[in-house]
């Protein structure tokens, strides 16, 4: 199926400006312990994945969509936020928005391949199908460490429950048969270590 790649870069442009503005309004309006995951890095690597997934188009191109998707949503979120409790506008180009915005494009070249990867076949399949689950897997796991900390409020356990199965749903949703779901699951594991560790190297912890 050939995708226009006009299309692919307004789809990307157009649904960061979506992702800014509906996660700023998720953690404003909705609920704990749900609010809760418009603080969520994994959710936005997943939107990558969608986005790759959707795309149905080469790696390439996936990628450097999700990219553009997680880099405008950044001002976006913070432009939202101005608009709406009278947030300082300086931050949308901030030093913290800048490394937001780094941190924007390694999770949509990933996750933006991972969605490509998910609809192809063998290992690739396996391991697109497995991306998505293992960071929500990975955020779980970091939620976890901080439960009893003083530092992030003595942590949230309903956090870690919402993550991991978020994580389970995801593969489950995405695999298509028993056998590539349990593949991607045993899968995720491992990748959900690597990208423990990555959420420390990067100052998560």
């Amino acid at each position: 199926m050939t995708v226009d790649r006009r299309a692919v870069a307004i789809g990307a442009v157009l649904g960061g400006f979506l992702l800014g503005f509906l996660d700023f309004v998720w953690i404003r309006f909705v609920p704990y312990p749900f609010a809760e995951l418009g603080n969520s890095s994994a959710v936005w690597a997943v939107a990558a994945f969608v986005f790759g997934y959707q795309v149905r188009s080469g790696w390439v191109r996936a990628a450097l969509g999700a990219v553009a998707l997680l880099v405008v949503a950044v001002p976006s979120y913070y432009l939202v936020a101005a608009l709406i409790q009278q947030d300082d506008i300086s931050v949308v180009w901030a030093a913290s928005s800048l490394l937001w915005m780094f941190f924007g494009v390694l999770a949509g070249v990933v996750f933006g391949v991972a969605g490509v990867w998910a609809r192809a076949a063998g290992w690739r399949q396996t391991v697109g199908v497995a991306l998505p689950g293992a960071v929500l897997f990975a955020e779980a796991a970091l939620l976890a460490r901080r439960i009893g900390d003083p530092d992030y409020g003595g942590g949230r356990v309903w956090s870690v429950v919402i993550a991991a199965t978020l994580g389970v749903l995801l593969i489950v949703l995405v695999a298509r048969t028993a056998r590539r779901r349990a593949l991607a699951l045993a899968a995720a594991l491992p990748l959900a270590l690597v990208g423990f560790a990555g959420f420390l190297v990067a100052g998560f912890g």
